[in-house]
Formats: C-alpha cells, structure tokens, sequence
C-alpha cells in the first residue's frame, strides 16, 4: 500500500462538483472486488502488485470463498481533463442474503456502475440489483466484464442490458478487469456522466450514517455520507434516532485504509469516530446533525429482518460462556444478526439465532469456528411462521417447540401462516421443463415468463421461505447442470395447513429434531427421518423404537433390534435342549 498522508487542506479543495460517489453491483461472482483493484491501482491509492487481489474484503470468510459479504469504501483521488477529482467507491456484496448491504451502499452514491459478466450474462441478483439501484433514482452505468473469455459474448449480452433493463446497447462499456483491458474508460464515464452530490457546503452540518463495525481500541467507527455542511474535529453532532450528543474525536477517509483528516465537508464520504461504545447505538440509516441546528432526518432505510433461523449449541456444555462471549463479539461486527437465548432438553443451553438467510448463516458459523475457535451444534434451519388467535392475538413462532399443539389449534387458532417469498430464476431455455416441474413441487405458483433473448428465459414464481431455505437452490442447480441463477424477496405471509412433526425415540420426543411442515409433506419427510436415524444410531443392549409423530398419530415407524451377546457360542453340537436353556436364561 501507498504512505497515507493527506493534508487538511487536500480535502477541504474540493468543491461539491469535483466529488464523485459510486458502488458497483452485479451478481455473484461476477467481477466486483476484481473490478474495485484495477480501480485503486488506476487512482494510485494502491501500488500495483501482482497479489492485488479482493484488497476491499478485510474477512478470512472473503477470502478463502471469494465472495463479498461486507460493503467496502475506499476513496480515490483522480486527475481528469487537468482537474483533481475525490471518487468514492462503495463495493457490494453480490448474493441475495446481503441485500441489505446493498440498498444501504446504494443511498450514499450518486451512480452506480452495473456489471456484467460476458460469459454468464444477466442473472438473477443482476436484475434484483438494477430494481434496487433504479428505485433510488440513481445513474446506473452498464459495464460487461471478462471480455477476454473464450466464452464470452459481449454483443449478446449488450442486447439482453437493451431488453430487460431498457438500457442502448451502445452505453455498455466492454472490459476485462483482470487483463485490465479498457479499465482507463471507467473512471472518465464516471466523471462525465454521474451527476455530484447536491450538497451545501455553508448549510448547517447534516450526515447519513450508512455503515459501522466495531474497533477494540476506538470502540464503534460510523461510515457516513456528508449532505451539507462540514465536521472537524472537536465538534458536537447528534443522532436523530437516539438524540444522543456525541462529540467527533475524529474524522477521515477509507484510502484504503482508514486515514484520518482534519475535516470532511458536503458530498464527501467518510469514516467518524465519536467515543460510541455499542454498536446498537450505531443505528443504519440514522441522520446526524449538528447539535445547534437539528433538522428533518433522511428518510432511512427499512430494517433487516431475519428470514431464517437456527438454534446453535456448543458441544461441550463447559464450553457455553466461552460461546456466548464469542457470539456477543462477532454481533458487533454484523448487526444484522439476532440473538436470543433459548434451551433444549436434548441440547442443553443455546441460543436461537436469526439471520438474513442460509448463506449468512454459514458465513456467521465459519466466523465463529475460524475467528473464535467454537465447537457448535446448529440446527435445521426454520423460518418465522404466524399464529392468529380467535381473540385478535398473535404470535411468530420461531422455534418448533412454542407451535401450538392440535387441540389448541382445533380450539383457539384463526389461522397458521407462512412466510412467502416473491423468486426470480434466469436460466437456458432447454431447462424450463424441469425448473418448473421443481417450482410446482415445492407448492410454487408462477407469476411471470419471459424470454430474455432466444435462449434465457426469466421466470418469476412465489414460493414459501420453508421451501427455499433447505435444499432448493441446490436441487435448482442440479437440475440446470450448474446455469440457473435464483434471486428471491420476501412477500407477505399466506394461510397454510402446517403441522408440526415430532421424532420420538422409545416414546420419549426429542425436541431438537422437531420440525414444522405442510401437511402434505409430514408423511413422506417422516418416513425418510426415520429411515436415516436408524442408520445413525448405532445398536444398544436393549431396542430402540424410532417414530414420527404428528400430533397423536404415528405416520412413520422403524425399529433397532437389541444387541445380544451369543450365549450359544461354546455349544458344539448335543442336544438341542442345552441351547434352548441357555437362550431363555438370557
């Protein structure tokens, strides 16, 4: 990396129309992190080197998948046309569960560069992203990566930019970030054709705070987007949501790294550091004002709501304050996560843990196994279902343990409801067949079909969470040989018939292996319960029943005979008589 060394004076030059503020999306894999290297190199905020690779994604979890999990900024300084320009960029994650990050970085830009990839063209969360972007009223700039490929079909893929987003086909910028080919032509794009912040410099001070994480030596470190005014340090702001006074200790730019500077001032992005101790104080989508003139807080962003849940045990109950130290830490630095204790008679002390959805989860789960050295339990993943009484009450049910049992349901309940999600599938013609077979089975109803040239096609189904959350994007795989490409947004809760299924081992339930489901699939999910149990536990001296219960009635049963020693084994022929008495002696 570069000396970071930036005067006062350096930033307080540039004027609102010489700031830049963009992110980059796209789906999954599709170049971003790559795209955001070549981009620092270009500016010179890092020397180039031949491991310049994912330098925005700080986590082991990052690295080793090659994901982005958490939104990065670094800012960039860029001569153009003989003018010194500030450009802030703001790398997203691509997969649907971090959406969240998304739609937070998008509120803080002015543009966004789309990307592309010229093998794969449009996928799923390309198209949940353009809506993101395009629903905040920001420049979107196409761009087609990996050009380079053998593969690849930029004029095809310009074409499809044209159907499904209305975009010419001529405005795509065609590059390969990894060979660098055409890099240069982003950042003049970028200068040219997205508009700068509209901030006043004069106005009383006024910020977004759009990101935090949690530093052990200065406590919470707040990512905001200066609207109008400027901050030094030394000067007094508050929050609009907690109206607390914080005072500014200090005030920088991510160059990559943090970087600190005597100012930051309108359209400008930056990192704030005011003494905060929890990072539940650090509220996203909070507006922060000067303490003398308190104004209209920004609009805000909805809050992230858990859609998949688990319980996580440790597997050595000593171990249990270790783990709850540990979790208590890594939530500082993902606030999105929600925890609750809970326990099990089977698991012992836990916690219930709520998360954006199953990729987040493995990701929180490696975290606290790599960062922590934890030795976890988790279990299935469930979603949240709805109960309604009959007196007007209602209550979410997370854990199969609080769902009401059948008399009360028969006696008391209105209705049991399910979360449903509203799913997006891109996929190769010659899979539409099978993809939609899988939606029907999965309790799917279709609500759109188009063509998104002669060979993709764009399907729109809503499915319920409970089906998404297992092993559906999995079987989708399996069933377009690796080419469906899945995107989904919650969509309300719909009345279902769900019952809850217990497994029973020798009449004792075990409260760890309960599961809610649709009555149609109790019977055959049992069967393979048990059927797979029995393979796992091993034979004890006496017989093990193994059951799946619904309510009172038994739906699947099988059974571990007992292990016996062979009393018989000295007899070497004789009278049958000699055996008989041995055996009923046993």
């Amino acid at each position: 990396m570069q000396p970071n060394s930036l005067g006062s004076m350096e930033l307080e030059a540039f004027k609102t129309d010489q700031i830049r503020n963009f992110s980059i999306i796209a789906h999954v894999d599709h170049g971003k992190s790559t795209l955001a290297d070549r981009l620092l190199e270009l500016a010179q905020t890092i020397t180039k080197r031949k491991d310049n690779k994912q330098v925005l994604d700080k986590l082991r979890v990052e690295r080793e998948r090659g994901i982005t999990v958490k939104a990065q900024s670094a800012s960039m300084f860029y001569n153009y046309k003989g003018k010194k320009y500030l450009l802030n960029l703001i790398d997203t994650p691509g997969h649907m569960d971090f959406n969240f990050e998304v739609s937070r970085s998008l509120a803080a830009c002015q543009g966004t560069l789309l990307l592309v990839d010229a093998a794969q063209g449009i996928q799923a969360q390309t198209v949940a992203n353009f809506y993101l972007a395009f629903g905040q009223d920001i420049k979107i700039l196409p761009v087609i990566n990996k050009i380079d490929l053998p593969s690849a079909e930029p004029e095809r893929v310009a074409s499809q930019i044209e159907v499904a987003f209305e975009m010419p086909a001529e405005e795509c910028l065609k590059i390969s970030a990894k060979s660098n080919l055409n890099v240069d032509q982003i950042l003049p794009t970028i200068i040219e054709s997205v508009p700068p912040p509209s901030g006043d410099v004069e106005a009383p001070f006024k910020a977004l705070l759009f990101d935090s994480w949690h530093d052990t030596y200065v406590g919470v470190v707040c990512l905001m987007a200066v609207i109008n005014g400027r901050v030094k340090k030394g000067d007094k702001i508050v929050s609009a949501h907690s109206e607390r006074k914080y005072e500014v200790m200090e005030t920088g730019i991510m160059y990559p790294e943090q970087t600190p500077t005597a100012s930051l001032q309108a359209g400008q992005v930056g990192y704030f550091i005011l003494n905060m101790k929890a990072l539940s104080e650090s509220h996203v989508g909070d507006t922060f004002f000067d303490h003398k003139h308190i104004g209209t807080p920004m609009p805000g962003f909805v809050p992230a709501k858990p859609m998949v849940w688990a319980g996580i045990f440790p597997i050595d109950t000593a171990d249990f304050e270790k783990l709850d130290h540990s979790i208590a830490k890594l939530t500082l630095s993902d606030s999105s996560v929600l925890v609750q204790k809970e326990t099990s008679t089977a698991l012992g002390q836990g916690w219930r843990l709520g998360f954006l959805g199953t990729l987040h989860m493995d990701v929180f789960r490696q975290r606290l196994e790599q960062e922590y050295d934890a030795n976890i339990i988790i279990t299935a993943p469930t979603v949240p279902y709805r109960v309604e009484y009959r007196d007007g009450s209602e209550k979410l049910i997370r854990n199969p343990t609080e769902f009401p049992d059948m008399d009360e349901i028969s006696q008391k309940v209105r209705s049991v409801q399910e979360p449903m999600v509203r799913s997006t599938i891109i996929f190769p013609k010659e899979y539409l067949g099978d993809i939609m077979v899988l939606c029907g089975s999965r309790r799917g109803v279709q609500l759109e079909h188009t063509y998104l040239d002669e060979n993709r096609v764009l399907l729109k189904y809503r499915l319920p969470l409970a089906e998404v959350v297992t092993d559906f994007h999995q079987e989708l795989k399996g069933k377009s040989s690796g080419f469906a490409s899945f995107d989904y947004e919650e969509d309300g809760y719909d009345d279902a018939d769900l019952v809850k299924m217990n497994i029973v081992l020798n009449s004792k339930p075990v409260d760890a292996l309960s599961i809610i489901l649709h009555r149609s699939q109790a019977e055959p999910v049992g069967r393979d319960w048990v059927k797979r149990l029995k393979g796992l536990l091993s034979r004890q001296l006496f017989e093990i029943v193994i059951q799946a219960s619904v309510g009172n009635k038994i739906i699947a049963r099988e059974g571990l005979s007992a292990m016996r020693k062979n009393v018989t084994a000295k007899c070497y022929g004789g009278d049958v008589s000699r055996k008989m008495k041995l055996l009923n002696k046993q």
